[in-house]
Order: structure tokens, then sequence, then C-alpha cells
């Protein structure tokens, strides 16, 4: 038998951008349309979605309003799209809850590619024995780090780094988001220990630390591990 077909929300009040959406979409996943939050967050209940496509500039709610109400009750993927480009708007929405941010406009082939990694991380079970890309191999039940087969070693807060970023691997976290992790509430203003941290994290794991390939930047907002 063959897996049933995931299920897709787009949630937008432009019906020419839904209508793109649907078509585009529409040959991989069964697509459903939302025109504003309440229908969102009607929509997200009833259909049971795998994914939600959102837009941040409802006419009733902001976006990241409807990620903060869904966030209450539910863990389903959340790719914001929106036409704002600021830091503090794709902050805000990822601390919402919001797993991916996509800033209009976009390529088709890049929020496909989006939308597989948020749902391969939905499915995977959250405490993972091994994680592996490409040369880099981390044993989170031993904490061993290793690179070509040859042992890593990283100071605590670099490994907790790392394994952040793999727990939430495809996932952008902000800035705010890995130091709440890593060193708690009370250091969510110290982005120069985040980046001095990242870069020696970097250096040690990284097979060009001037050309990232695993841990990549989100410009002004944080970090994302890679997936294959």
């Amino acid at each position: 038998m063959s897996d049933p077909i995931q299920k897709i929300l787009v949630v937008d009040d432009e019906r020419s951008i839904r209508r793109f959406l649907k078509v585009s979409l529409g040959s991989h996943y069964t697509v459903f349309e939302a025109a504003n939050g309440e229908e969102a967050l009607h929509a997200v209940f009833v259909e049971q979605p795998d994914l939600v496509i959102l837009d941040l500039g409802l006419p009733d709610m902001d976006g990241a309003d409807v990620t903060r109400r869904l966030r209450e009750w539910t863990r389903v993927p959340i790719i914001i799209i929106s036409v704002r480009e600021r830091e503090d708007d794709k902050i805000a929405a990822l601390d919402a809850g919001a797993d991916d941010y996509l800033t209009k406009p976009f390529g088709v082939g890049e929020l496909m590619a989006r939308i597989r990694v948020a749902m391969r991380h939905a499915v995977q079970p959250e405490n993972l024995p091994a994680f592996e890309l490409g040369d880099l191999h981390v044993d989170l039940v031993r904490r061993l780090v290793t690179m070509r087969g040859e042992a890593v070693t990283l100071t605590p807060t670099e490994y907790d780094i790392l394994r952040t970023l793999i727990q939430n691997s495809g996932k952008v976290l902000s800035h705010r988001q890995l130091l709440r992790a890593v060193w708690g509430s009370a250091y969510e203003s110290e982005t120069h220990l985040l980046r001095v941290n990242v870069s020696n994290l970097r250096a040690k794991i990284e097979p060009d630390a001037s050309r990232p390939q695993l841990i990549l930047t989100e410009p002004g907002v944080g970090y994302r591990l890679k997936t294959l």
C-alpha cells in the first residue's frame, strides 16, 4: 500500500498566491487554503495538515500571532512566507515557533526543499542516537564527534551548540533561541558570545571554515544545520 499523500495548508490573503502555490505543490501534496488567521486556526484543527505555509500579513491577525496560538496545542511544521525583510520580523516569527522563513518572491524549488526538510524534521524521533552529515559523525549517546573517522575535541559549549542544531537540523534557529538553549535566558542578548563559539565550532568541523557547508548562517537571524 502506498503512503497517503501529505497535506499542506496555505494561508495567505492574496488569492493569486494561494492559487500559485496550489498549482505548484498540487502534484506532490494535497493543498488546502485559508485566507486569514481564524480560517487557518480552524483548518489546522479540522484538516490536521502535515505542514502550514503561512503569510505574516493577514487581514485579521499577524502571522506570528497565528503561529503562537498554534504552538499552544500543535507541533505541525510552519514555514513563514512574507514580503517583510526586516530581521526583527523574521526573529519574531521564529521565536513564536515557526520552523522556517522565506521572503517573497521565492523560487518554488527552494520552497519545496524547505518543505521536505521541515517534514523530515517533524517525523524524526526527538532523541536520535547518532547523526551523520557528510564526513561529520556525532554519537549523541556518548557525546563523541568525529570527522572522517578522526575524533574532534569540542568544548562543552561547542558541543551543546552542535547538539541543539542537530536536534533542529534544517530548521532556522534565531540567535536568541540558541543562546537560550545553550546558556540560558539570561544570555539572550549576548550574540557576540554565540558568534565566537560558532566560529570556533566551524573551525573544528567545517572543511573550510571561511566557507561553511554544514552550519549555515541566516544573515541577521541565526543559524541552521544543513541537511542532505
